[in-house]
C-alpha cells in the first residue's frame, strides 16, 4: 500500500495574512490614485510577492521579518491621501449631500432622517409587497447563488467552455460534469467545495452559501433590534452567531479586528485591503425587501451594515442593491427602474457610479450578452481582482439590462460573465425574482431542486423553507 502524504501542521488562513494583505492594497492605491511607489519598491527588495491572484493565502508564509515589514508598510499605505476622496464619502450625511436626486420619501408620509436615525418614510402604510413577492425573491436569489457555485474562481474561458461542452449556451439552466470531455475537466476543474452540491446531477435543496447565510443574519438582526438597529449591534450578532470561518475577505478582517478590541468602523478601515470589494453587497437584499417603495430608506440602513466592514465603494454597492430592491419590492416599476432607483443613493462622481452606468450602456449597445461581457473584461479584469464591487457591479448591471426582466436571462447573464458568479447570481435572481412577484412566475426548472430546504450554519435557520422565510420577512416588512 502507498502510505498516506504527510498532513500540513501548518494553518493558512485565507484574507488575513500580512504579507498576503500588502499586494491587494498595492493595487487598491493604483486605483485609488494614491502614489505608493516607494512603498512598493520596498517591499519587493525585501522579497515580498504580489497578492495571491485567486486564492487568499499565499504559498509559503513569509519569515518573521517580511511579515513584521507587511505591516508596517500597510499603515504607510493607509496614511496616503487619495485624490478621490471628496467624490467617494463614507459618512451618510456626505454621501447624501454628494446626490442631487436623492430618494424623497413615499407620498404621503413624513420624511424623518439623520445619521442615527435614517429615513424612515413609508412606515405609516401599508408596504406592497407580499409574502409572495418575498417567497419569489429569496428563491430567485438561491437558484442564481447555485447557479453560478460550480464555476466561482474559474476564467471566462473556462465558464464558457464548460457550458458550450454540454449545448448550455447561452446557460438556461444548471451545469453538469455529464458528457464534458476529461480534458476540459482537467484544464478547468469545478469549484472544490460546490461541485459536490451544485451541479445538476448533485443538487437536494439549498446548500450553504455565504449570499444566503448573510440575508438570513440580517432577518436576525431585524428581529433581535429592529429598524433602529446599530452597527454595534450586527457587530455583537456577528460574534454571537456568525462561525468567523464562515467569514471572507473584508468580513474576515473586520471579524477578527472586532475579536481584537477594534470599535466599528475602524473595523473596515485599518488593513483592510478589500474594503471596497463585494461583500457588503451580497449583504443588502433583506434591507431592501423590507423598504417597500422607499430606496432612501433602505440604502440608509444599507449603509449601516456596511460601514462595518466597507468604505467608499464597498458601501455603495449595498446602498445602490438595497434601493433598486426597494423599489423592486414595491412593485411598481420595471428592472430598468429599480436600477435608476439604485443610482440615485451612490454619488454620481464615485467609481461605482460609472461601473453601472457602463453596465447599463454597454448592455443596451450590444445585441449579444458575450460581446457585453467582453467589453467590461476589457475595462476591469487587468486592474480589479474578481471580487472587487466595481467589475462585479458593472456586470450585474449589464446583466440585468440586458436580460430586461427576464427571470433565466438574468441569472444566465450575471453568472456567465464571470467574476463573482455565485454573488452576482444571487443579487440578480433576487431582483428578478421579485418583478414578478410570485415563486410559481419563475422557472420550475430552478426552483424545484431547491426542495423549499436551505442549509445553513446560521442558528435557527438550518433547514428552513423558502415559504417560511418569506413569513418572517413579511413580518419584518410591516414593522414600525
Amino acid at each position: 500500500m502507498n502510505a498516506a502524504p504527510p498532513r500540513d501542521p501548518r494553518v493558512r488562513l485565507t484574507w488575513v495574512q500580512p504579507e498576503d494583505l500588502v499586494g491587494h492594497e498595492l493595487r487598491q492605491a493604483a486605483q485609488d490614485g494614491r502614489d505608493a511607489r516607494e512603498i512598493e519598491e520596498r517591499w519587493y527588495a525585501a522579497g515580498g510577492s504580489p497578492a495571491p491572484d485567486r486564492a487568499g493565502a499565499s504559498e509559503p508564509p513569509a519569515p518573521p521579518r517580511l511579515r513584521a515589514l507587511a505591516g508596517e508598510l500597510l499603515d504607510e499605505l493607509a496614511a496616503l491621501d487619495s485624490p478621490l476622496a471628496a467624490d467617494e464619502p463614507t459618512d451618510l450625511d456626505a454621501i447624501v449631500a454628494a446626490c442631487p436626486h436623492w430618494p424623497g420619501p413615499p407620498e404621503s408620509a413624513p420624511a424623518v432622517a439623520g445619521r442615527d436615525r435614517p429615513p424612515t418614510a413609508g412606515r405609516g402604510r401599508t408596504p406592497a409587497v407580499t409574502p409572495s413577492r418575498l417567497h419569489a425573491a429569496w428563491l430567485g436569489r438561491a437558484a442564481g447563488c447555485l447557479l453560478g457555485k460550480p464555476v466561482e474562481k474559474l476564467p471566462l474561458t473556462g465558464i464558457r467552455a464548460l457550458a458550450r461542452a454540454t449545448g448550455n449556451w447561452p446557460l438556461t439552466t444548471w451545469f453538469t460534469a455529464r458528457g464534458v470531455p476529461a480534458e476540459l475537466l482537467a484544464a478547468h476543474p469545478w469549484n472544490r467545495r460546490s461541485a459536490p452540491t451544485s451541479l445538476a446531477e448533485n443538487i437536494d435543496g439549498m446548500p450553504e452559501d455565504d449570499d444566503l447565510n448573510y440575508p438570513l443574519l440580517t432577518l436576525l438582526l431585524l428581529q433581535r433590534h429592529g429598524r433602529s438597529f446599530s452597527t454595534a449591534d450586527l457587530a455583537r450578532l456577528w460574534l454571537d452567531e456568525l462561525p468567523a470561518g464562515r467569514t471572507f475577505t473584508a468580513e474576515r478582517i473586520a471579524y477578527g479586528h472586532l475579536l481584537a478590541g477594534v470599535e466599528p468602523p475602524e473595523t473596515a478601515r485599518r488593513r483592510n485591503p478589500f474594503r471596497e470589494w463585494i461583500g457588503a453587497q451580497i449583504r443588502a437584499d433583506v434591507h431592501g425587501w423590507t423598504h417597500p417603495g422607499d430606496p432612501a430608506g433602505a440604502a440608509a440602513q444599507a449603509h449601516r451594515d456596511a460601514v462595518l466592514t466597507h468604505t467608499g465603494n464597498g458601501v455603495y454597492g449595498a446602498m445602490f442593491t438595497a434601493a433598486a430592491l426597494a423599489v423592486a419590492a414595491g412593485g411598481e416599476s420595471d428592472v430598468h427602474g429599480c436600477l435608476a432607483a439604485g443610482l440615485r443613493v451612490v454619488p454620481p462622481h464615485s467609481r461605482y457610479a460609472r461601473a453601472v452606468r457602463l453596465g447599463i450602456e454597454t448592455a443596451r449597445t450590444e445585441v449579444e450578452f458575450d460581446a457585453v461581457v467582453d467589453r467590461l473584461h476589457a475595462a476591469y479584469a487587468d486592474t480589479h481582482h474578481w471580487v472587487h464591487v466595481l467589475p462585479n457591479a458593472a456586470l450585474l448591471a449589464a446583466a440585468l439590462t440586458h436580460a430586461d426582466g427576464d427571470f433565466t436571462r438574468s441569472i444566465g447573464n450575471a453568472v456567465s460573465g464571470g467574476w463573482d458568479t455565485d454573488s452576482n447570481g444571487a443579487t440578480a435572481g433576487s431582483l428578478a425574482g421579485l418583478l414578478p412577484g410570485a415563486p410559481d412566475a419563475l422557472p420550475h426548472r430552478w426552483t424545484a431542486p431547491l426542495k423549499n430546504r436551505l442549509a445553513t450554519s446560521v442558528p435557527g435557520f438550518d433547514g428552513i423553507g423558502f415559504d417560511a422565510l418569506a413569513a418572517l420577512t413579511h413580518q419584518e416588512a410591516l414593522r414600525p
